[in-house]
């Protein structure tokens, strides 16, 4: 017996925009679409400012 994963595999982010977006069209929330979508943009925002802060160190540190 194997066990091989032949289902589709969602990650987190991708289940909450799925929930928000459903509560969003359902009228249930009233967020602005910004936010509904935020699952879906706020990981790649997170690791740009991570990216930034790292190279403000970098040159800090190594600049001196």
């Amino acid at each position: 017996m194997s066990n091989k994963n032949n289902g589709i595999t969602i990650s987190f982010p991708s289940t909450l925009f799925i929930v928000f977006l459903v509560l969003k069209l359902t009228n249930t929330i009233d967020w602005s679409w910004w936010w509904v979508l935020a699952p879906l943009w706020m990981p790649f925002g997170i690791f740009i400012v991570i990216v930034i802060i790292l190279f403000i160190i970098k040159f800090i540190i190594w600049d001196y």
